[in-house]
């Protein structure tokens, strides 16, 4: 073998160890060829790039291999995305490819979320293209209606200041601190008692909870005595007194009747009438002994006779001597 030879066998060798190394370098692999492809149309890629990984389900399936303009008049601007599929797995038309973040440090990858209605996708096909917002994009996505709310009112807020500014003069804004300061100092006072209370309720600890041991005893003394009202037999004392109480009015009622001593002493008028009249005469009895006694027990050796009673002398209480 000629040395010019061995030269050109080994320059081939470089050129194609070049070649596959920048298509390894793209994800390409010169040696496995793909068996399908198909194209995706997106308006922003997100920061997708060549040889991203593409994948189905979580696995990886094929990569990405080639990103262009749309050359077309009516899609000038949109992106040409080109992916490369090694796998056999079936999938319709209506699939969608995502880009989504590959991880917080940055980075798009390609997902194909497969769909089983209606045609199967074969290679060359065009497939439905989806972008998944990324954590920071999402935040954003979220802050920007926030932040225009915020502005709105900080402008409202803005607005109202000068409003008052101009509405309220110096007088009145004076009027207003006075009336800050004024509750400043209503605060401090309520805030002074609080302590004074505070240092009250501290002070009489010792009175607080013996009235509240007391009022426990009171509680439990009057739950004792409820207790033994509930033991006691208050029914059976309260019908004998009941039954007293109906014999006393039985009792009255026969008085009122006139039956009985009592009851005709108290309704026999002639009864009444002669007891009067017993009682007068004995009271007049009484008097004539005590004022002519000598009339009763008289003794005289000769013979005089005592003089006879006097109505008259007796009712004025005067003796018949």
């Amino acid at each position: 073998m000629s040395k010019e030879l061995k030269t050109g066998i080994v320059a081939l060798i470089i050129i194609a160890l070049g070649v596959w190394g920048y298509n390894y370098l793209k994800g390409q692999n010169v040696f496995s060829p793909t068996s399908r492809y198909f194209f995706v149309e997106y308006q922003n890629i997100n920061g997708l790039s060549e040889a991203s990984v593409v994948t189905i389900n979580g696995l990886q399936v094929g990569k990405v291999d080639q990103i262009t303009f749309n050359q077309q008049p009516d899609k000038r601007g949109k992106l040409l995305v080109r992916i490369s599929l090694n796998d056999d797995f079936e999938f319709s038309k209506k699939s969608i490819a995502k880009i989504y973040s590959a991880g917080l440090m940055g980075g798009q990858n390609l997902a194909i979320i497969p769909n089983y209605e209606g045609d199967i996708a074969i290679s060359g096909d065009y497939l439905q293209g989806d972008i998944e917002s990324d954590l920071f994009s999402s935040v954003g996505e979220k802050l920007n209606p926030i932040q225009a709310k915020v502005e709105n009112v900080l402008v409202h807020v803005d607005s109202l200041v000068t409003g008052l500014n101009q509405t309220l003069n110096k007088q009145a804004r004076e009027s207003l601190n006075n009336t800050i300061v004024g509750f400043e100092s209503t605060m401090k006072r309520v805030n002074s008692m609080l302590f004074s209370m505070n240092k009250l309720l501290v002070d009489n600890k010792i009175n607080i909870d013996e009235t509240v041991a007391n009022t426990k005893k009171i509680t439990e003394n009057f739950s004792k005595v409820s207790e033994d009202l509930a033991k006691a037999d208050l029914g059976g004392t309260i019908k004998q007194l009941e039954t007293t109480v109906n014999n006393v009015n039985g009792l009255v009622a026969g008085i009122k009747s006139g039956k009985g001593t009592v009851g005709k002493l108290m309704t026999d008028e002639k009864l009444y009438t002669n007891l009067a009249n017993a009682t007068k005469e004995m009271e007049e009895l009484l008097r004539e002994m005590k004022l002519n006694p000598k009339r009763f027990v008289h003794f005289s050796l000769f013979g005089k006779k005592p003089k006879p009673y006097n109505k008259d002398s007796n009712q004025k209480n005067v003796s018949n001597k």
